[in-house]
């Protein structure tokens, strides 16, 4: 019987490991709404946070910026991306229409494969949800719609629809750690699985977009908030 590998016996971290949990963490904090829209990032702050080196936390801030979760300014620094009320409205009709037509192209009656995968996918969100895993539930999400919008047919759909799925990150996935929100978004993915089963391909893309509105409500609620304090 081979020996059981103990920690100290255990090889350390990579730079690409180490950089990738530094991302991992500041995304987390940001899209969990731990750092508020607008609120700056300051390196020095984020490197005793993540006991991270300077430039793994600049790599860090590259990287969100590219995601457009971060916004880097001259003489200002980098902060959390701030989107305004017309901003979200505008991103939100962009992937309200491409989720829509994407829907719209899933042939009906789905193959018995792609209800299989969602039930499982389903099945796992409910288990991250049950243990209240934040970034499980974020993941497991994500993967249910990747994997249902991809039965479109159109890679380049998809991508696109990928792209504004990371753009509302900071938008939608603090609403997942929302108990009314979470609760509805399961009801919801239950429902598209059925009426994947069936022909009401209309229904299914309504519900496709009335599904991200809980989360967008709740976003503009809370900048509007934020903006009313003194």
């Amino acid at each position: 019987m081979k020996p059981q590998q103990s920690i100290a016996d255990m090889p350390a971290p990579s730079r690409e490991d180490e950089q990738a949990e530094v991302i991992r963490r500041l995304e987390e904090d940001i899209i969990f709404g731990r750092f508020a829209p607008g609120s700056r990032l300051v390196e020095d702050t984020l490197m005793q946070r993540y006991d991270a080196s300077r430039h793994f936390v600049r790599q860090a801030l590259f990287q969100l910026e590219r995601q457009g979760i971060v916004l880097r300014e001259k003489n200002i620094g980098a902060t959390v991306r701030f989107y305004s009320a017309v901003e979200v409205r505008q991103i939100y009709e962009v992937r309200e229409m491409l989720t829509r037509q994407a829907a719209l192209m899933i042939p009906l009656p789905a193959p018995p494969g792609l209800i299989e995968q969602l039930v499982e996918l389903q099945r796992q969100y409910c288990a991250r949800a049950d243990a209240q895993d934040l970034r499980g539930i974020h993941e497991t999400n994500d993967a249910f719609h990747v994997a249902l919008f991809s039965a479109c047919g159109n890679p380049y759909l998809v991508r696109s629809l990928q792209d504004y799925m990371n753009l509302t990150l900071p938008m939608r996935a603090k609403n997942l750690a929302d108990k009314d929100g979470l609760a509805l978004s399961r009801r919801q993915h239950e429902l598209m699985i059925e009426l994947l089963k069936g022909r009401d391909g209309w229904a299914l893309a309504q519900l496709c977009v009335d599904h991200m509105q809980f989360s967008k409500s709740d976003y503009l609620g809370r900048i509007a908030e934020d903006r009313g304090k003194p």
